[in-house]
């Protein structure tokens, strides 16, 4: 199986890691679920999964106005899963990891963005894959928790 990483000589890189406090299968499931998205997270306006969740699948989904078409990289069932794609001549690569101790989830996400409009605005955008990654995992944590 091939390990797929974010672009590390990208212009922009955000790394983020939270702690849930819910089972890794809530967790999993809830990240998972792409066709469910719009209901738990506030930013993404749509999002639909053509076919099943595994390697190659692709997503069609909509956030901050963006129409972005996602292909499923890599899937470690509970674990980690990886999808890229374009958006806007933006070129992203994210990767989620999950791993659980103690009752807790670990939840690490990186992701890259690369392509002419990061070059032209790196710190700006930036700013806004920060906002909306920190968005996403408060919103994993607090659905997942109330679970």
């Amino acid at each position: 199986m091939t390990v797929h990483t974010i672009d590390e000589s990208a212009p922009v890189i955000v790394r983020l890691t939270t702690t849930i406090h819910a089972p890794l299968a809530v967790v999993w499931s809830l990240h998972t679920d792409i066709d469910s998205w719009a209901t738990w997270l506030p930013d993404v306006d749509r999002a639909r999964l053509d076919g099943p969740l595994a390697p190659g699948a692709a997503f069609h989904w909509q956030t901050h106005g963006l129409d972005i078409a996602s292909t499923l990289l890599e899937l470690v069932p509970g674990r980690r899963i990886v999808w890229g794609g374009p958006a806007n001549g933006i070129e992203g690569v994210h990767v989620w990891t999950f791993a659980e101790t103690d009752g807790a989830v670990t939840v690490h996400t990186e992701e890259s963005w690369s392509g002419a409009p990061v070059d032209a605005h790196p710190a700006e955008l930036e700013a806004a894959l920060r906002a909306s990654l920190e968005s996403w995992l408060d919103r994993l944590k607090a659905e997942a928790e109330r679970c």
